[in-house]
């Protein structure tokens, strides 16, 4: 009996010791994996920060940790990549006055009113407004602000950020007059007076007198949107146009432990950074990258400053215009196409898209794997999207455009050219993949609202009930790889996150429902339990009634 007792003992110690001690164990679960062959797995296996092993009950038998979570089949995915965002600009922006949703010009004016007895600055700053949303879908003039705040300055800025209002102290500070021009914008006038809107380029003259707000209030807000994003299940995001000075701040919010977010970072156009960057090259700082150079070739499509081959639909004689000359575009390719940065480019009209993929493409010369972007890529003249897959160009989308523009964006392109907007199966045939955003502030930083609109080209309302333009509509598993292994993909990081493999970040999120076999009405229902960053866990749900079960109660980190 003894030896029996100490054969059973032996065998004991030597199954034990033949296990492999990690960090946490996920067991369970139906994990999608969304490897090249979108596997679903049960079970992973979590070690420093990296996934160790992926895949059924043998991870229970080859692996030992003192925290396990059984996930009682719940779904659990990669963690969201935003691939087109202003995480810094909206963080921010939290100041200023929230104009989002507002139903008229008074409305407005009333907000500010109350706003100014509160408001942290001298400046009077709001932003989110959106004419196409008022019963009169004009742009406002300045007369209202002006009476109500003759000696203060204000600043409205339009919800896409590429149109404002300015009262005429806001103007006078800008050093604006009647006689002002500038390239690649307007000043709007009427009857020989400045009416206080100001288009694209023209905003800069007012915005470079704004002053900044502190350094440590910048590095708070980061820290307050951040915790916002995990919510979301955002592990992840492409920053697109930061300055010189925003980078530092971001690296010292990293250093500071605020900043817990994987942050790939483009430049802002600033011609002082060229020489500098292209000879630095590509940069990593822990969870910020560095990758390449934010453009603007034109405006956007609600404030009619997208660059259109012909005339708007809803504005004879008027196509918009480029933000910079196309020499400006031509040089910048010409420096970057021989670094390891990448050039990605806003795009709105299909003039615009049309020249700078003609632009790309003469440097580029054909196939290639710089991985250049057109971000937006939102009108495409149907001649002109067999680009992308000649040169290998990477459509960076928004879903949620389409379905907010999807009210007006006929009335500015005419029936014909609305087919070939807002085409993301178009634009997926030429590459094969596509990354997927939001672009938040302009839209709401949700990934379901993206999620929604891709596979059902429907918004928040459930409308329209058949989908708009519904043969545009990404698949659930092209939507879920845009937003993950696409992603990081755009910005050449497949290889550390995007996909839950070995050897990868354990970047993952765990979700009350599965948005892989849902009902599309029930899309906007799902919610994140928990989002975990490198394997750690820096969000939990306390407001869901959690059934998740932890072997042992984890250090929890939400930030």
């Amino acid at each position: 009996m003894k030896n029996k007792f100490i054969i059973f003992l032996l065998l004991f110690v030597g199954i034990f010791s033949a296990q492999k001690k990690v960090d946490l164990i996920v067991y369970n679960a139906r994990i999608y994996t969304v490897n090249q062959n979108f596997d679903i797995a049960e079970a992973m296996s979590i070690s420093k920060g990296k996934i160790v092993a992926i895949g059924g009950k043998e991870i229970l038998k080859n692996y030992i940790s003192t925290q396990k979570i059984d996930a009682q089949q719940k779904s659990i995915y990669p963690g969201f990549i935003d691939a087109h965002c202003h995480f810094t600009g909206y963080a921010t922006d939290r100041w200023k006055s929230d104009l989002v949703g507002t139903k008229s010009w008074d409305e407005i004016v009333e907000k500010i009113k109350k706003y100014s007895k509160t408001a942290p600055k001298f400046w009077l700053y709001g932003r989110g407004w959106d004419q196409n949303d008022w019963t009169v879908k004009e742009f406002p003039t300045k007369e209202k602000l002006d009476e109500l705040f003759p000696n203060r300055p204000v600043y409205l800025k339009r919800i896409d950020g590429h149109a404002a209002v300015a009262n005429q102290k806001a103007l006078d500070l800008a050093k604006i007059t009647v006689d002002t021009k500038i390239l690649g914008g307007e000043i709007e006038q009427k009857n020989g007076k400045l009416t206080g809107i100001l288009v694209d380029n023209a905003m800069d003259l007012v915005e470079k007198v704004i002053p900044a707000i502190e350094d440590d209030l910048a590095i708070k807000y980061f820290g307050e949107l951040q915790k916002e994003c995990f919510a979301f299940g955002l592990t992840s995001l492409h920053d697109c146009g930061i300055s010189k000075h925003t980078l530092s701040l971001l690296e010292k919010s990293q250093k500071q432990n605020v900043l817990k977010m994987n942050i790939f970072a483009l430049l802002e156009d600033n011609p002082n950074y060229y020489e500098k960057w292209i000879k630095k090259g590509r940069y990593t700082n822990g969870k910020i990258t560095v990758g390449g150079f934010k453009v603007y070739a034109d405006g956007a499509l609600g404030s009619r400053g997208a660059c259109l081959l012909s005339d708007y639909h809803d504005k004879p004689n008027w196509k918009g215009f480029l933000l910079s000359d196309k020499e400006h575009f031509k040089k910048l390719a010409k420096k970057l196409v021989n670094s390891d940065l990448q050039m990605c480019t806003h795009a709105i009209g299909d003039s615009a898209n049309r020249e700078i993929l003609k632009i790309y493409g003469d440097v580029l010369k054909g196939k290639n794997d710089k991985r250049w972007r057109i971000e937006h890529a939102q009108i495409v003249n149907s001649a002109d999207f067999q680009y992308f897959g000649r040169y290998n160009i990477i459509p960076s989308v928004q879903p949620t455009h389409a379905t907010s523009d999807m009210y007006w964006a006929e009335e500015r392109l005419g029936s014909e050219r609305i087919k070939t907007a807002y085409a993301y199966q178009d634009l997926l045939k030429q590459n094969g993949w596509v990354a997927l955003g939001t672009d938040f502030p302009v839209e709401d930083i949700n990934p379901f609202k993206t999620f929604l609109a891709s596979v059902a080209r429907k918004d928040a309302q459930n409308y329209p009930e058949n989908g708009f333009q519904k043969e545009n509509a990404l698949t659930r598993e092209q939507t879920l790889r845009g937003m993950t292994i696409w992603a990081a993909k755009s910005v050449f990081q497949e290889k550390v996150r995007g996909s839950l493999e070995v050897g990868k970040n354990a970047d993952f999120i765990i979700m009350n429902q599965d948005l892989m076999n849902i009902d599309e009405r029930d899309i906007l229902k799902t919610k994140v339990l928990e989002t975990w960053v490198d394997g750690i866990q820096v969000y939990f749900n306390f407001d869901i009634d959690n059934i998740i079960v932890t072997e042992k109660k984890i250090n929890k980190q939400s930030y």
